[in-house]
């Protein structure tokens, strides 16, 4: 939980109240390699934040999947549209590698925001901090050449090629797994 609690006492100092409460309430979990945090048709109610592993969000399109985005330690994980408008979700969350997290519910979380006024300006900082990397994704893959996009993935993610199966990264850059590979081969 040290990671946890190090990150928002980076973005605001936590009182020994909040700091009591969110060990309270906050839990660990293991999950194994392919394990689902989230389905398609499921209402997000658990925001997590990854400790150990990788976790990756995907879609399906023409029965294939297409990853949107990928995680890993330091991160919190949610389905923002879902968790948030209470929304069955179009998205899966799924842990690559195994993987530890500390997990919230929604409502757990609604339920600190008003008993700490802190919180909520932590929970606004995150929410920013997320939003826009969705943007910055979403103006990478209308913007940039599949070039572009390889290079800010591994400026971003240095080991991802070591961690994440190259037919997911393929997916997630929009290319089939051998242009994928020719990229690399280029780029190396």
């Amino acid at each position: 939980m040290h990671s946890f609690l190090s990150v928002c006492q980076s973005i605001q100092p936590l009182s020994l109240p909040l700091r009591e409460a969110l060990q309270q309430l906050v839990q660990r979990e293991e999950l194994p390699a392919r394990e689902h945090l989230l389905q398609a048709g499921q209402v997000a109610n658990r925001l997590y934040f990854l400790e150990t592993g990788v976790v990756r969000g995907y879609y399906l399109k023409d029965g294939k999947e297409v990853s949107s985005w990928f995680m890993k330690e330091g991160d919190f994980v949610i389905s923002i549209l879902s968790f948030f408008s209470r929304q069955s979700s179009h998205e899966y969350i799924q842990a690559l590698t195994p993987s530890v997290v500390w997990t919230l519910g929604h409502q757990q979380l609604q339920e600190l925001y008003t008993r700490f006024p802190e919180f909520n300006f932590i929970g606004r900082i995150l929410t920013e901090k997320y939003y826009v990397l969705s943007e910055q994704r979403a103006l990478h893959l209308r913007m940039h050449s599949a070039a572009e996009r390889y290079d800010q993935l591994r400026t971003e993610f240095p080991d991802i090629f070591q961690r994440v199966p190259l037919k997911l990264i393929a997916s997630h850059l929009g290319l089939t797994p051998e242009t994928l590979s020719r990229l690399r081969a280029r780029r190396s």
